[in-house]
């Protein structure tokens, strides 16, 4: 129960509606538990000749009595239940914001199913804690306190007689939820990798088609939804078992209640209108009775639920603004500089990057040539702090990368990956992504420098043209030109296009580094490529083979160095000869 603590600061936050809740229930258990009051004195008063006005009169006390505990009633719905909502609410965004600070090492370990299935079920079933569970719980407590209160009144012994099942009740409920809890836990986990295999299909459908793999994933689902039926079967047995149980040991209390209460009756040390109102209530401690079950049964759902949330929420950002952070910084010009850089992706696992150092100075253009593999990605990914450097420094403008906010560091850099994504919106929303302020000029300046405008108005929505999942009604080389569009708009003071330009035609690709030329004269720009022809132009070149930096130079040095990039060099220039003479 003690993940469950977490959600206190949500509490406090609507205590006040929380405590009129709880009034309201109060309000209506004693507006309830007076019924069986006036039913006690009209059954004993037909035994002293009364009137139809006054038995009139106690019905519509009955009536009126059950209408101010209906009306409360309702009122302890529109306000705990509305606060479970607004909890819900409230912690469903904390979760969001806070998966979206994490690092890529979190979701190397989580895939998006699991995290789907902690944003969804996972929150469902707490916020049935915060509504219902609360809601019923002060409930019972109420009626318990209240009712037991009243029939210790009329009678004590026979009170006492009524309550021997509790203990007995109270250890099976014990039992069961432990039961519970260990179960739905199972079934959360079991969730969460059917919402991830799920995931994963449909994302890839067009892959299960090319394979013909249809059937093959058909049955892995079906296979993993048995398994998820089956383990929702075997906590469901425990959970029939709350009920019957509950009925029959307060079953068995009415039956010894009507036995002794009627020879009590029979020998006139009770009136009949008081065993009446004794047995009534011992009827309204059914259902209190019957939610602690319920209740409990919420609670141990919510507890490990809550249990998986926490493995999120307490997960700190590998990268983040640290005590080192200098937020008086607020720009960066560009200088960038490798200090003896190493960089390793698990504490356990090999190096990638090896004693690294490389100067960039501010508005230079660099270009870095490599085979796939060998670390030009994992380099570049160290500059906006997608990791963290694990040996050496990296400087930008002087300062460890480190001492710079992220928000500063990244709102300065442009990053157009291999992998290129763009969301389920328009063409004008997913160029305008990272200056949501763009007017459509500027949208459609950015959108000629990588050479998709005319593409674009091709379309008969034009920018209006709302894409598919990941862009799929684009081609890979559209995809890519509307990625750099994106990425010219926010006019950086770092540009990085890491083989951004990998499916586009050689023509289209000169085409696009000859605009691209005036902008990064402006700015520090950082070129990777499997081709020569991309770098070529470039102020200087690295060579990465195996994690080292093996050459460097301008494109002409390296050439007549006669290595590695030369080599590079004749074979494409080749296969372009070839590809021509086709």
């Amino acid at each position: 129960m003690k993940s469950l603590a977490r959600l206190l600061p949500y509490f406090r936050k609507y205590r006040r509606t929380l405590v009129w809740g709880v009034l309201f229930i109060f309000l209506s258990t004693v507006f309830a538990v007076i019924a069986p009051a006036i039913i006690r004195q009209a059954i004993d008063g037909l035994e002293k000749n009364l009137t139809s006005d006054a038995l009139l009169r106690y019905a519509l006390l009955i009536v009126g009595s059950a209408l101010f505990s209906g009306l409360f009633l309702y009122l302890t719905r529109q306000t705990i239940i509305v606060v479970s909502r607004r909890i819900e609410y409230d912690l469903r965004n904390d979760f969001f914001q806070h998966v979206e600070k994490l690092s890529q090492e979190f979701f190397s370990r989580f895939s998006t199913g699991e995290v789907m299935a902690h944003a969804t079920n996972d929150i469902a079933a707490v916020r049935m804690f915060v509504g219902p569970a609360v809601m019923y719980s002060s409930n019972t407590v109420f009626n318990f306190i209240i009712i037991v209160g009243l029939m210790l009144s009329i009678h004590p012994m026979l009170t006492l007689y009524a309550l021997i099942p509790l203990p007995i009740l109270s250890y099976g409920v014990n039992r069961l939820g432990t039961i519970i809890h260990r179960r739905y836990q199972d079934i959360q986990d079991h969730y969460g990798t059917l919402t991830a295999r799920t995931q994963e299909s449909i994302s890839g459908i067009r892959v299960v088609k090319a394979y013909l793999r249809e059937a093959y994933e058909t049955a892995v689902f079906f296979e993993l939804s048995e398994a998820y039926r089956h383990k929702n079967m075997r906590m469901i047995r425990v959970q029939s078992l709350f009920a019957p149980l509950i009925v029959l040991l307060v079953g068995l209390s009415v039956i010894l209640i009507i036995w002794l209460g009627g020879l009590e009756v029979i020998e006139g040390k009770l009136s009949l209108g008081e065993l009446t109102q004794f047995i009534i209530y011992l009827g309204m401690l059914i259902w209190p009775m019957a939610a602690i079950g319920w209740v409990v049964n919420l609670v141990q759902r919510a507890s490990a639920s809550m249990k998986r949330l926490e493995r999120v929420f307490d997960t700190v950002p590998a990268v983040r603004d640290t005590e080192r952070t200098n937020q008086d910084i607020t720009a960066i010009g560009g200088e960038i500089r490798f200090d003896h850089v190493r960089f390793r992706y698990d504490d356990d696992g090999p190096e990638v990057l090896h004693d690294i150092n490389l100067h960039i100075p501010a508005g230079s253009t660099l270009g870095i040539i490599g085979l796939t593999g060998e670390g030009k990605s994992s380099l570049v990914n160290l500059i906006p702090r997608v990791f963290d450097v694990t040996g050496g420094t990296l400087r930008i403008d002087g300062r460890d990368v480190r001492e710079i906010p992220l928000n500063v560091l990244r709102g300065s850099i442009a990053y157009v990956t291999q992998e290129t994504f763009l969301f389920s919106d328009t063409l004008r929303s997913n160029i305008a992504y990272g200056r949501a302020d763009a007017g459509m000029e500027e949208i459609e300046w950015a959108a000629g420098v990588a050479q998709v405008d005319k593409d674009i108005r091709d379309f008969p929505e034009g920018y209006d043209t709302v894409l598919g999942e990941r862009g799929i009604t684009l081609s890979g080389g559209q995809k890519q030109r509307v990625s750099l569009a994106r990425a010219v708009l926010r006019r950086p003071s770092i540009l990085i296009l890491d083989d951004a330009l990998s499916a586009v035609d050689t023509h289209t690709e000169e085409e696009i580094l000859k605009r691209l030329k005036d902008i990064m004269n402006e700015r520090t720009s950082i070129l990777i490529s499997h081709r020569i022809s991309t770098v070529k132009d470039a102020d200087h070149i690295i060579v990465i083979n195996d994690g080292r930096i093996v050459e460097s130079g301008t494109h002409d040095a390296l050439v007549e160095a006669g290595k590695l990039y030369a080599d590079l060099h004749q074979k494409q220039l080749l296969a372009a000869e070839l590809e021509e003479m086709e």
